[in-house]
């Protein structure tokens, strides 16, 4: 696991571009993918601290990366969701995620 880097996988490219941002300020190293496909291949490869998962991404949904990363892992888990209902967050907080946050922010 490398401890500097920090796994987002966000569709939309303008707010995963603007928390990579605000992160690599900070001095981490951001991993960007825009899939939850990608987001599973950049996990394995690259072994991120910590991952950032919105849960509406096209290939695999963000519920499924998170429970796949969970299986093999006890990273921190931020979801990070235009779902603002207390199911979506109860089911996202259920499978594995460590916090969630909803977006605007």
């Amino acid at each position: 696991m490398n401890e500097e880097k920090i796994l987002i996988v966000e569709d939309e490219k303008e707010l995963g571009e603007l928390v990579r941002d605000y992160l690599q300020v900070e001095g981490y190293e951001v991993i960007l993918t825009f899939d939850g496909e990608q987001g599973l291949t950049h996990f394995h490869k690259e072994k991120p601290m910590m991952a950032v998962l919105d849960i509406m991404l096209p290939n695999i949904d963000g519920i499924e990366v998170c429970r796949r990363i969970r299986k093999e892992s006890n990273i921190p888990i931020l979801m990070m969701s235009a779902k603002k209902s207390d199911t979506d967050k109860i089911i996202g907080l259920g499978i594995g995620a460590d916090d969630y946050i909803t977006k605007p922010f």
